[in-house]
């Protein structure tokens, strides 16, 4: 026990360690998983989305776009669901996410938090999410707003996301997108440009950290704790 710390479990404090930072980095390309949340024809959020994979694999990145056509209401289906497991293993695969939603009725869309509502938060001893990067983006067809992108900042913390601090909000988006789909130039596009740059900068400083960046005090001392109970049911056999 450390007399000054007398309410910490000494076995499962540790002092930050900046050596645990470094070290040998991965060569892959930066792995990037993007989720749009609209199933109309002409979406903007997919055209957003579309607009930003060009530029991460620009910016030397692997990007996979999930389609969430077909992807049953949550608690609507089986877990084995195709479309289910098809996100599933794609957020598994990724190091960082791009999340793109309209805003409806000045919140996210239904379509959006399905797909973030199937992601588990735990899948037995694997968060899918933990220590993954995470850019948000949202369309407005009116005035410019933050409130899609503020909910989905909530629940990329909740999801144990490392959500880059740049973010991108197109007002009128009916605007910003010539007859091809592409987006025009403009302050909108600058700003994303501005957030791919940043989530792969980001992904590429944490990824190969992830596991110790979310290694958390509380969930080692629960670790320890139910080791210390195996151990002493063990003796007493």
């Amino acid at each position: 026990m450390l007399s000054d710390l007398p309410n910490v479990s000494s076995a499962a404090l540790q002092v930050p360690d900046a050596s645990n930072l470094s070290g040998l980095r991965s060569v892959h390309r930066p792995r990037i998983l993007l989720l749009y949340g609209s199933l109309r024809k002409v979406s903007y959020s997919r055209l957003l989305t579309q607009e930003a994979a060009r530029l991460l694999e620009h910016f030397g990145a692997e990007t996979r776009i999930y389609d969430p056509a077909g992807l049953p209401l949550p608690d609507g289906a089986p877990t084995d669901h195709p479309k289910v497991q098809e996100l599933r293993e794609l957020s598994l695969w990724s190091e960082g996410q791009v999340w793109t939603s309209p805003e409806r009725h000045g919140a996210m869309s239904g379509v959006m938090k399905s797909q973030i509502d199937w992601i588990p938060l735990a899948d037995g001893s694997i968060r899918p999410t933990q220590g993954r990067t995470l850019a948000v983006m949202q369309v407005s067809g009116g005035s410019q707003s933050f409130n899609a992108v503020n909910q989905m900042r909530v629940l990329g913390r909740w999801m144990r996301m490392i959500t880059i601090p740049n973010q991108s909000s197109v007002a009128k988006a009916y605007q910003e997108f010539d007859e091809h789909g592409r987006m025009k130039p403009s302050a909108y596009y600058d700003r994303v440009v501005d957030v791919m740059e940043e989530l792969v900068k980001f992904t590429l400083l944490t990824r190969d950290v992830s596991g110790y960046l979310t290694d958390r005090y509380s969930e080692r001392k629960e670790s320890a704790a139910e080791l210390e109970r195996r151990v002493k049911f063990k003796n007493a056999v």
